[in-house]
């Protein structure tokens, strides 16, 4: 069944084409991931589709009986509504009818409570509420009475998104959904989507996302749409194939134009029309020559400076606003190479963790020790600072005025502005028409201009296209200073850190040895075990002892063997205290992936130990 219908559709920005002549449909269970470069034309897009924007050329159709409901990047809603209320604020019948019985029973209008209860076991309704407030805690919004207009930009979006997934539609249309997510919350927002039956069109750059929830792929390229039936895996292979037949025939054109060109040159001029033919024909061949190959990816070479031997220390620091604690004595000295990826929910003090590291917030306790070479880099979540008359040119030029390029070289502003995908005319383009993504790339130009030598990026991935992530990836992957990264993109992670600051809450750090896949791996396997633990527990029968009375029953003593048992336990508990520490020390000091995970096993393994032995000397210390 065809839901939506786009024939031959365009628009134009300025005097530049988008897009034009696009035909593409949208039918019953499709799952479409529209991808493209920054400033392809993605977001209008997607407006067009929903309805928002008229296009200039061709025709958008929705069939009648079809519910859509549209996610934008920046959703705006009444500030004064609490966030339930902007929930009910919507077309959606569940919604409406609970919004209606809620009134008339408020009112004690008997006759409307009667006619809205039939409506109300009919949609199902009742558990409306309790669903919405499942999903809005799904997506870290825990507080259903909050104002709107006191929420940040995250959580706005993300009580736009339950919004529109409460809306049950039959067509859903998402721009950056998993944008201001955390990994827990993207992976439920992925299981949910692959589970439900809604026709999905998305706009994301998760290419674990893409490869889990799509099943067709879209790109906006060149001012052209290209679908590919299959997930993200399936698109790369395809792409490569199609670029490397449409270079093939720019090559053909070339070779063949220059022969034209010369028997062109050759003909008298009182001879032209006798090959018209052949002339028109040149004319077309000259436009498919001059197509440029795919070249349109941005470079990252600059340069790093030198790092000394002491980089960071944090010692034993920690952190709390009011009585809630984000960070409790936290140890950990950085190393030349150090790659950690930063995880945990929102809110937990990753960013809090960051700020003490770069000196922008100071420690409650502890201490943090910088060496004298450091140069961080710090690429934030916070909107690109520029003043409304800047131009992109004149902002890049208050940092310097050339660029020391990683081989050596020297090149002006404009040159290296060239290789982030800035042509000359862009460059004196105001900075507030830039796009989303333009702008978070102007601002990782910013940075690196400043010659880091340790690199923190918090959610650097946000509006950033695909191409230009992967640039990145590469560039960072041979990064020669150290690397600490917050970012909600698995495969970002996957391929660039090799041990996690996991944030678990009420101040605690874990530091595990591996990439998130392995963590994600090695919490699912610990998670199966306490399972099964307390399934054995609990299907054990316990022994309910008898009551005594203190004046009763004397004190027990502790038998002969018993005393040698607690003396034993006093020095095996010190022997593996000495050796955990000792473990702790090698993982700070880094090693081999394999060293790393069975370091981290062992130290496991020891904690369990541990407890159970200072549980046992516990017992047998009250007969002492």
């Amino acid at each position: 069944m065809n839901y939506l219908s786009a024939e031959n559709i365009a628009k134009s920005f300025g005097d530049k084409w988008l897009f034009r002549n696009v035909t593409f449909g949208l039918s019953r269970g499709d799952k479409v991931a529209l991808i493209g470069a920054n400033g392809t034309g993605k977001t209008t897009f997607l407006n067009i589709l929903a309805g928002l924007m008229p296009p200039e050329e061709g025709e958008v159709s929705l069939r009648k009986d079809i519910r859509l409901a549209y996610l934008d990047q920046s959703p705006t809603f009444d500030e004064a509504l609490p966030v339930m209320e902007v929930i009910f604020a919507s077309s959606n019948p569940l919604a409406q009818v609970v919004k209606r019985y809620e009134r008339a029973l408020l009112q004690g209008n008997d006759q409307e409570l009667t006619a809205i209860l039939g409506e109300m076991d009919t949609l199902r309704a009742w558990d409306f509420e309790a669903q919405a407030k499942e999903i809005l805690g799904r997506l870290g919004i825990q507080d259903v009475d909050a104002l709107f207009g006191t929420l940040s930009g995250g959580q706005r979006k993300r009580v736009a998104l339950a919004k529109v997934l409460l809306e049950d539609p039959d067509l859903l249309i998402l721009d950056e959904p998993t944008n201001h997510l955390d990994l827990d919350t993207v992976e439920w927002l992925e299981n949910y989507l692959k589970s439900q039956n809604t026709t999905l069109l998305v706009v994301t750059h998760d290419r674990y996302f893409l490869d889990k929830v799509c099943n067709t792929v879209l790109e906006l390229e060149g001012g052209s749409a290209y679908p590919y039936k299959g997930n993200y895996a399936y698109y790369l292979e395809k792409k490569a194939e199609r670029e490397e037949a449409e270079a093939a025939e720019i090559d053909k054109a070339r070779n063949l134009m220059r022969k034209e060109l010369d028997w062109i040159r050759r003909q008298p001029k009182a001879r032209g029309t006798k090959a018209k033919y052949r002339v028109d024909a040149f004319e077309d061949l000259k436009d498919k020559a001059s197509q440029k190959k795919y070249d349109n990816q941005m470079e990252l070479n600059v340069r790093a400076t030198r790092l000394g031997s002491k980089i960071v220390e944090l010692q034993s620091v920690g952190k709390r606003f009011g009585e809630r604690e984000l960070i409790h004595n936290f140890l950990y000295t950085f190393r030349k190479g150090d790659r950690i990826g930063v995880v945990g929910q929102n809110g937990m003090g990753k960013s809090t963790l960051l700020n003490m590291i770069t000196g922008e917030l100071r420690p409650d306790n502890g201490q943090v020790v910088r060496g004298d070479t450091v140069q961080f880099g710090y690429y934030k979540q916070s909107e690109l600072e520029y003043r409304p008359e800047q131009r992109v040119i004149d902002l890049v030029k208050e940092v310097a005025e050339v660029v020391r390029l990683g081989t050596g070289q020297t090149v002006t502003v404009s040159q290296f502005l060239q290789t982030f995908l800035f042509p000359p005319a862009k460059q004196h383009d105001y900075v507030a028409k830039l796009s989303g993504g333009e702008k978070r790339r102007l601002q990782l130009l910013l940075m690196l201009m400043q010659e880091p030598n340790f690199l923190i990026l918090d959610e650097p991935t946000n509006d950033l296209d695909i191409s230009s992530l992967n640039v990145l990836e590469e560039f960072l992957a041979n990064f020669p200073g150290c690397l600490m990264i917050v970012s909600h993109d698995r495969y970002f992670l996957d391929r660039l850190v090799d041990h996690l600051f996991v944030f678990e809450g009420e101040g605690r750090i874990r530091d595990f040895p591996g990439n998130y896949t392995d963590y994600r791996e090695w919490q699912q396997a610990r998670e199966a075990e306490q399972k099964q633990a307390s399934s054995k527990a609990a299907s054990t029968p316990r022994e309910v002892p008898a009551p005594s009375s203190s004046e009763a029953a004397p004190k027990r003593k502790l038998s002969y063997k018993e005393q040698r048992e607690l003396e034993s336990l006093e020095k095996e508990i010190a022997t593996l205290e000495q050796r955990k520490t000792q473990l702790l020390g090698q993982l700070n000091g880094g090693g081999t992936h394999e060293e790393l995970t069975a370091w981290a096993t062992e130290i496991e393994q020891l904690t369990a130990t541990l407890e159970d032995k200072e549980m046992r000397w516990l017992e047998l210390s009250e007969f002492a």
